[in-house]
């Protein structure tokens, strides 16, 4: 009988531990979470990630993702 290694990685996300279960770019990740990324702003380990680049910026075992969503206000 052989064994069988899962591998999962864990991210960091808004200061709680987030498993994720294969990797994924930042463009992917807000879509699994049902997040407009017209209306918040990434940051990637103490690094704000332009729009431009979330399609291929890949998450990685143990980063820090902060998300930040824009609230209007007046």
């Amino acid at each position: 009988m052989g064994l069988i290694i899962i591998k999962t990685m864990e991210i960091q996300l808004n200061g709680n531990a987030y498993p994720l279960d294969k990797e994924c770019n930042i463009d992917d990740f807000l879509s699994k979470l049902s997040i407009d990324k017209t209306k918040v702003a990434v940051e990637l380990n103490k690094s704000v990630v332009p729009k431009d680049k979330y399609s291929v910026t890949k998450l990685a075992h143990k980063d820090v993702v902060e998300i930040v969503t824009f609230i209007g206000g007046g």
